[in-house]
């Protein structure tokens, strides 16, 4: 079974989203996936998804379980692709990598999304953190989390 965890700075908005997309598209589509989300920070550990990713989510039929946890070391034992949210996020796990197959785990989002074949703009911004924005930032979230969750979902290995 493949194994994915998502990773954003706190770990209630952007990585709880794109989480709880890709549980929905793979149970949709019958594939057996453990999936999971972390942050890089420990600033919300232990708290539940922000109520307007939640929110943004559940317009969408889509519902954010969970509580906000920092990556570990030892997630790199325990997944096969860790997927960041942003640049950031991204320097901040290849500082924590041991070899080059826990840098090979690590992507963007944006780069899974379907088409996407080569760097550009979008996946060099990665995917923006809503939480100082408003409601309209968190749409935007769900929607670029959902094109790159597509792609990924597309990517791995058939059921």
């Amino acid at each position: 079974m493949a194994s994915v965890c998502f990773v954003c700075l706190g770990n209630i908005c952007r990585s709880p989203t794109a989480e709880g997309i890709l549980r929905h598209l793979a149970e949709k589509s019958g594939r057996k996936l453990e999936i999971d989300s972390a942050g890089t920070s420990a600033y919300h550990q232990g708290d539940a998804p922000d109520r307007r990713s939640v929110a943004a989510a559940r317009a969408q039929g889509i519902e954010l379980t969970g509580q906000s946890r920092q990556f570990v070391v030892a997630d790199f034992d325990r997944f096969d692709h860790i997927v960041a949210m942003d640049g950031s996020n991204l320097r901040n796990l290849r500082k924590l990598a041991r070899s080059p197959a826990d840098l090979a785990r690590l992507s963007l989002l944006r780069q899974w999304r379907v088409g996407h074949d080569g760097p550009d703009d979008s996946v060099s911004k990665g995917v923006p953190d809503p939480y100082y924005e408003g409601n309209d930032g968190f749409h935007t979230v769900f929607a670029i989390c959902m094109a790159g969750c597509e792609g990924l979902l597309e990517s791995l290995s058939p059921r």
